[in-house]
């Protein structure tokens, strides 16, 4: 085996990850080959600062249909892009770089600011964050386990 083979992590289409650098241990994420920048469900979105020194803060609500447990999020914009979704509408969005782990392996990636209350998941990670060392497995779900169900069942609903 290469050296680079032994960095390769399977993933299921769909993991619990944590944002640790927003202090969100849990989120269930979409890892969609078919994305190219990983998305984030954000609410009030404020740009603060201006020039060099623009920076975004924003709220994440980790868990679905609950305001449980949200944080406000502040960082530097690193850009701005027009991002097509799954239906064809372009919108432009604010692109952040965010740490996150997926199993426990942490990368820090682009990540683009969206509305997804209407998606099934509240983030979604797209290949710019999987290339590092990530294979999907779309056949199996969870593979780096679930919150603790305690966890799930506190959220579920609220």
């Amino acid at each position: 085996m290469t050296e680079s083979a032994h960095s390769i992590t399977i993933v299921g289409w769909r993991e619990w990850i944590a944002l640790p650098g927003a202090g969100i241990p849990w989120i269930k994420a979409k890892l969609d080959t078919g994305a190219r920048t990983s998305s984030v469900h954000a609410y009030d979105v404020e740009l603060v600062g201006e020039g060099d020194d623009e920076r975004v803060r924003f709220r994440i609500r980790p868990w679905q249909e609950s305001a449980d447990d949200a944080v406000v999020v502040e960082c530097p914009v690193h850009d701005r892009r027009s991002v097509r979704s799954s239906s064809g509408h372009v919108e432009e969005r604010l692109v952040v770089l965010m740490d996150i782990a997926i199993m426990g392996r942490p990368v820090t990636t682009e990540v683009t600011l969206s509305n997804r209350d209407t998606m099934g998941f509240r983030m979604l990670i797209g290949r710019q964050a999987l290339r590092h060392g990530f294979v999907v497995d779309s056949a199996r779900s969870f593979l780096g386990g679930r919150a603790p169900r305690e966890v799930r069942r506190a959220n579920r609903g609220r």
